[in-house]
């Protein structure tokens, strides 16, 4: 497996990049925050759910982050923990649609976010301002300043992520995944060089249709990605052939995928040098050891914080050991 001693042009140091996007990954991060500096990590999230809210944007892989390093996540993995929603409510009492849940003090988030950008402010430049704000040291960047929404093909019709997920609880069969923006979003300042000079990459536990795909769509990202001399790891979502969190399972079914780990590491080969699933499915071990990378397995089930250090202690030192071949 090749290694690399590089350094983050920007800060010096050696710099562990982390492709995230969902619960999944958050806690993932915040456990990789527990075992090295924060400074020292630098994550990469997903936009392809953001949204316009009330004509605010909002960023929920971005924002779910932020929470979470923060310590402030809701009890569901998302959110601010103990908020409240007398705001929505009242706009439920005034006859508008209250289908996505934002609660008062999660609001504060959106309009520090909306008052950057209307002042010609970037979506990294609101992104860093939020995490000095939040006392979060991890490096937080978008993927790309531009809009790049995901768009579900369903046999209902097109769908953006957040009415699919959201509204219709991933209900309908999806036929297709789609980015129209693809070709026009450019990478944010400073992301392939990130992915270029990186000591190691993780691609997070998130779901690699709607997480880590539409970061992959962004030109210039996946060949970065395939270049980089680093380690490339990636932990698998799927853990006994169900996800911990979203419609990553039912995904890999209508897309035509095994719906198991093994499914999550051939979508990932052709770009990564480890895969990482969990004991749970340590069955798989004699296909997973067919494919051309290599494999191991070890808890990765991140029940609390202290859950999320020992996942990011397990996979460090299968990274450590493979890096010794």
């Amino acid at each position: 497996m090749p290694s690399t001693t590089n350094q983050d042009p920007a800060s010096g140091k050696r710099q562990i990049v982390i492709i995230a996007g969902g619960v999944g990954a958050a806690r993932f991060i915040d456990g990789m925050q527990q075992i090295h500096p924060p400074d020292s990590i630098s994550v990469i999230c997903n936009v392809g759910d953001d949204l316009t809210w009330n004509g605010l944007k909002v960023c929920p892989d971005i924002d779910t982050v932020i929470y979470t390093l923060a310590g402030i996540e809701g009890e569901l993995g998302w959110g601010i923990q103990d908020d409240f929603t007398s705001m929505l409510d009242e706009l439920t009492v005034l006859g508008d649609e209250a289908w996505f849940r934002i609660g008062n003090r999660d609001l504060a988030t959106h309009l520090i976010r909306n008052r950057i950008l209307q002042n010609g402010g970037t979506l990294s430049e609101a992104t860093g301002e939020l995490c000095r704000r939040r006392n979060v040291s991890v490096n937080v960047r978008p993927v790309t300043d531009d809009n790049h929404p995901t768009m579900i093909r369903t046999t209902e019709g097109i769908l953006t992520f957040q009415e699919y997920f959201v509204a219709r609880q991933s209900e309908p069969v999806i036929t297709n995944i789609e980015f129209p923006n693809k070709d026009s979003a450019l990478p944010a300042p400073g992301i392939l060089d990130l992915i270029s000079t990186a000591e190691s990459i993780y691609i997070a536990p998130s779901n690699p249709f709607v997480s880590i795909e539409p970061i992959l769509q962004i030109p210039g990202i996946r060949d970065a990605l395939i270049e980089s001399k680093a380690p490339k790891i990636a932990i698998s979502p799927i853990i006994g052939g169900k996800a911990i969190k979203g419609p990553a399972a039912k995904m890999l079914y209508e897309m035509g995928h095994d719906v198991s780990a093994l499914g999550v590491a051939k979508i990932y080969a052709p770009f990564i040098d480890l895969f990482v699933y969990d004991t749970i499915d340590q069955e798989l071990t004699p296909s997973m050891d067919s494919l051309a990378i290599q494999t191991a397995h070890c808890d990765t089930i991140m029940k609390d914080r202290l859950g999320r250090k020992q996942v990011a202690v397990n996979v460090t030192a299968l990274l450590n050991e493979v890096q010794k071949y």
